[in-house]
């Protein structure tokens, strides 16, 4: 009987997710099945998928082409075993993930939510860097502070749960293109029990060159600022994450404040639905004083923010700057 599902919701996924889907087969521990949820591929997704055969898989197709959202969704209404990962169809697993993952367990049994360490890779395969090295054990206030100072990375690949706390805490939250979404699951994990991590690299999560410019602006400024309710939630509910919200928070802002304005200065009017840097930023503004009140958080005290809303003002500046970056796309202030 398998203990463990991998849950790989995909939509035309191409060669990506046959790598992925190879790796996951050749997992050293085989109490495990893989869970596909086909989000209605036209690529031969499905059809590959099926002509493996494989008595570990089990395939959920939709009959409607679904949103992101609505295809994650899925995953609380599928039988699952006691254990769950969700992985994305470009992730690999390294084969001995699950073995690394059952030891992680049976080591820590009150945890709530496990990891292991891993690895960022290109499109092509090749390591990027690996990820900032994470202690065994956090608790959720400890978990949230090294999120908020950007001292930690934190994926949608990787982590282990109980499929019991998944479905009660109502699986992935609807965030839009599900970004964001991640960090908040794993922090009500965490809030239940502890996060163990194990010391092990052994799985790679895949950055394109085009994942900074995926989502649409207003998708990704909309759960940015959708994070920042659930953490004024957050504060108000948990005494402890209180302190760790007032503490950090501003810097959290500051560092999103930076990169989302400077992925709007990039984007051309015209596919950012009325959006501005100004606007968006006195939106972090009115957010920092919400969660931490009597602060002395200024957005544009960041030269390189001041500089692209400056920028952005102007309709010639504006012109010119996205010409430049035609020409040469590296950012040129940091």
């Amino acid at each position: 009987m398998a203990r463990y599902n991998i849950i790989l919701p995909v939509r035309n996924g191409g060669n990506h997710f046959k790598e992925c889907v190879n790796s996951i087969l050749s997992q050293t521990l085989p109490e495990f099945r893989l869970k596909v949820l086909d989000n209605c591929s036209t690529d031969g997704t499905l059809e590959w998928i099926k002509s493996l055969n494989d008595e570990r898989i089990d395939i959920y197709p939709s009959a409607t082409a679904l949103t992101i959202e609505k295809n994650w969704a899925r995953i609380t209404t599928i039988p699952k075993d006691e254990f769950i990962t969700l992985i994305g169809h470009d992730d690999i697993l390294d084969k001995n993930y699950l073995a690394v993952m059952d030891q992680l367990i049976q080591k820590h049994p009150n945890a709530s939510l496990y990891q292991a360490h891993f690895r960022y890779i290109n499109a092509k395969g090749a390591t990027i860097r690996q990820c900032k090295p994470m202690d065994e054990i956090q608790t959720a206030p400890e978990f949230l502070s090294f999120f908020l100072l950007n001292m930690i990375d934190t994926m949608g690949t990787g982590f282990m749960m109980r499929s019991k706390n998944y479905d009660e805490l109502g699986g992935i939250p609807p965030y839009p293109n599900l970004l964001f979404a991640d960090f908040e699951l794993w922090i009500n994990l965490s809030k239940q029990g502890y996060k163990a991590t194990a010391f092990e690299e052994c799985f790679s999560f895949r950055i394109h060159s085009s994942a900074t410019t995926k989502s649409p602006d207003v998708k990704f400024q909309q759960a940015f600022f959708k994070y920042i309710m659930f953490l004024q939630l957050l504060k108000e509910s948990d005494p402890e994450m209180k302190l760790v919200i007032e503490r950090y928070v501003l810097q959290f802002i500051k560092f999103y404040a930076k990169g989302l304005s400077h992925r709007l200065l990039r984007t051309p009017q015209n596919k950012r639905e009325g959006l501005t840097v100004s606007d968006f930023l006195k939106q972090c503004k009115l957010y920092a004083d919400l969660l931490v009140p009597g602060n002395n958080f200024i957005p544009e005290k960041q030269f390189s923010v001041k500089l692209a809303r400056q920028i952005d003002s102007n309709a010639f500046t504006r012109s010119l700057f996205l010409a430049f970056k035609k020409i040469n796309p590296k950012p040129v202030y940091t």
